[in-house]
């Protein structure tokens, strides 16, 4: 559903049933999981958008494959993330699992009567299409404005910032996808992505603890690394955040 029609729902008036739903998880409570495996894809791009689906554990990549037949990574989506809210007629993308995945679907029917039916999930909606919106337009700036390190530093940046909301003490980033996966996400080919990360390596920045995995890296100065993403604002707040980590984790 278009952010213009939830909109419109905020005006609607609707009866609060009982069993209202509170989150937008709990719609998914009672749907069976689905596994899949690494490398199946969930949905192609131009299939009717029939379903919603909920993340529940592993990593997705959504991409779309432009006109000279190039794969162009538009997301990745992880465990509590939820797919497909603000899409209507057609998905625009294809989903693809990167890791073994399990997830759970709903009828889009299904979900546009709850969300219409309830108070309290209308405002969910409408906030997560916003930040569909916030995070496209994140993505346009970084292709559009920022060097190639910029990209890397700030694509190591917000997972850093999501294991820290996770509550983990070392700042150390675990990453599902390939250096080919970050390339096509990023705008960049696979030699500028090593290329970058070991000179983020040679200045101290961060260090890969998986040399044969590649997907672990511990982040050793995480104050530069905001500061080489563009992020200067970000520097005090992170160094706070991490010794604050820390004291919980010792205590």
């Amino acid at each position: 559903m278009f952010l213009t029609d939830y909109a419109k729902t905020f005006n609607a008036a609707a009866a609060r049933p009982l069993d209202e739903p509170d989150c937008l998880h709990s719609l998914f409570a009672k749907q069976p999981v689905e596994y899949l495996a690494a490398g199946q894809p969930l949905f192609f791009e131009g299939d009717e958008a029939r379903h919603i689906f909920e993340v529940i554990e592993g990593t997705l990549r959504v991409f779309r494959i432009i006109s000279e037949g190039r794969r162009v990574i538009t997301g990745f989506l992880h465990a509590g993330d939820v797919i497909g809210v603000s899409l209507r007629d057609n998905y625009i993308y294809t989903a693809e699992a990167i890791t073994a995945a399990k997830v759970r679907r709903l009828s889009r029917r299904q979900f546009e009567a709850a969300v219409i039916n309830s108070e309290s999930l209308r405002p969910k909606v409408f906030a997560r299409v916003c930040d569909e919106m916030a995070a496209a337009q994140d993505q346009m700036v970084l292709l559009s404005s920022k060097s190639a390190e910029e990209r890397i530093c700030t694509f190591l940046l917000k997972y850093l910032k999501r294991a820290m909301a996770e509550g983990n003490a070392q700042p150390i980033v675990e990453l599902s996808m390939s250096r080919q996966d970050m390339a096509d996400y990023l705008g960049l080919t696979i030699e500028t992505v090593s290329r970058t990360i070991t000179r983020l390596i040679g200045k101290g920045v961060l260090n890969v603890l998986d040399p044969a995995a590649r997907h672990s890296i511990r982040i050793e100065r995480p104050g530069m690394l905001a500061q080489l993403a563009g992020d200067d604002d970000d520097c005090g707040d992170m160094r706070r955040d991490l010794i604050a980590l820390g004291e919980r984790r010792r205590h």
